[in-house]
């Protein structure tokens, strides 16, 4: 699959939820060695299996099914960056940010994911904002 074949898929995935396919699909172009990070929870994944694992785990771990929404994709050569917004059952959007980095092979050998919710505008700000 090139580029934007994949573009096009993920794009797709994030318009029907169909998370789990997605999963199935990332699974053919990731490295059996890669490495998955959580800064903000100090968790690092290795390995290919062990990442689909707990993934596949989620809803069942935590009694919730999140969804994502797709807000763009940059792949400016050999990481990608893909933003999402995340809501996890409880209506409160999770902004995410995911580092995607490739091997020598094209496979996926790196990716790094950041979290944050949101959180209100301080007033000293609104002078230099739009919204």
């Amino acid at each position: 699959m090139n580029d934007d074949e994949m573009v096009a898929r993920i794009r797709e995935v994030f318009e029907t939820g169909d998370l789990e396919t997605y999963g199935r699909e990332l699974q053919a172009i990731t490295a059996d060695d890669v490495v998955q990070e959580y800064p903000q929870s100090g968790e690092v994944f290795r390995g290919k299996d062990n990442i689909a694992a707990m993934n596949q785990r989620y809803s069942g771990s935590t009694g919730t099914a999140p969804t994502a929404s797709l807000r763009r994709i940059l792949k400016p050569g050999q990481a990608w960056v893909i933003e999402s917004t995340i809501d996890y059952g409880d209506g409160t959007p999770v902004s995410s940010i995911s580092i995607v980095e490739f091997n020598a092979e094209g496979k996926v050998n790196h990716q790094t994911d950041y979290f944050a919710n949101p959180f209100p505008a301080p007033d000293w700000r609104k002078p230099f904002r739009e919204a």
